[in-house]
């Protein structure tokens, strides 16, 4: 079982105290195939109080798989059980189950009135600077030249192989000790979903800043900022209603959103239920 994701949910369920769990109201897919576009790559599920969580639906085959045999028993089923397939499930399930954490992470937040600060940029304010090496877990190609601007050295760690190697002002690995030698690291959300971000973590030993970038870093942060994770930089959804509607319809969702930048200076325990 991995221990990381088991102890979120831990710190989730204890977040949400002994009260009505929320039920699942829907699951917001974007058309298939997949269109090619960022907003293409992220599903929503919805609760029964309108809070949604985002997860990436292109691994495992999600998308596909969920678009054609949808999630028999999914509506009107008790989050929390849903949120445990991120622990210990596998594929589509997964996939549902990380949704399920954002979600009812979001259900948290909403009861607390707390809301996270407006991001200052793309690059969860990581301000690389001339001299500094800069490591990217997951390939953002419209982030490079904002890391690399100043003069800051770029490695990115990837699994697609086709992409190892040096590259106009950066580097391409598939060896994760290279960010040994990093002194930030902004990393996909999509390293919690699939698991691996223990082992990001466990290069990341020389690094000030760690960032988890991307739609899906919408969780709780107090299991992730104990466990070196500096900066969490998600989406905030405004509109939940229009959202919806443009995921599923293939348009641009990023309106009906805002992106966040939230510090663990910054961070106040999770209000107790």
């Amino acid at each position: 079982m991995p221990t990381l994701a088991a102890a979120v949910l831990h710190h989730l369920a204890t977040a949400l105290g002994h009260g009505t769990v929320p039920r699942v109201r829907a699951l917001h897919l974007p058309p298939t195939p997949w269109n090619g576009s960022k907003d293409g790559e992220f599903g929503a599920l919805e609760l029964d109080d309108g809070s949604l969580g985002l997860s990436y639906v292109l691994l495992d085959n999600a998308l596909a798989e969920l678009s054609r045999a949808g999630a028999p028993g999914l509506v009107g089923a008790n989050a929390l059980d849903v949120a445990q397939a991120w622990v210990d499930g596998l594929g589509s399930t997964r996939t549902l189950g990380f949704a399920a954490v954002n979600a009812l992470s979001r259900h948290v937040l909403n009861r607390s009135g707390f809301v996270p600060p407006a991001a200052t940029d793309s690059i969860a304010g990581l301000n690389p600077q001339a001299g500094e090496h800069i490591g990217m877990v997951g390939f953002f190609p419209p982030l490079v030249k904002q890391v690399t601007a100043h003069g800051a050295r770029l490695t990115v760690l990837e699994l697609k192989a086709e992409l190892a190697g040096t590259h106009p002002g950066f580097e391409v690995t598939l060896d994760p000790a290279a960010l040994r030698h990093c002194d930030k690291v902004l990393c996909t959300s999509t390293a919690l979903l699939n698991h691996t971000l223990p082992e990001v973590l466990a290069h990341c030993t020389q690094a000030r800043q760690v960032a988890l970038i991307g739609p899906g870093a919408g969780g709780l942060p107090d299991v992730l900022f104990a466990h070196g994770i500096t900066t969490l930089a998600g989406s905030w959804i405004v509109d939940g209603p229009a959202f919806t509607l443009a995921l599923r319809s293939g348009a641009t969702w990023g309106v009906h959103a805002r992106k966040f930048t939230l510090n663990r200076a910054d961070w106040p325990p999770t209000i107790a239920p």
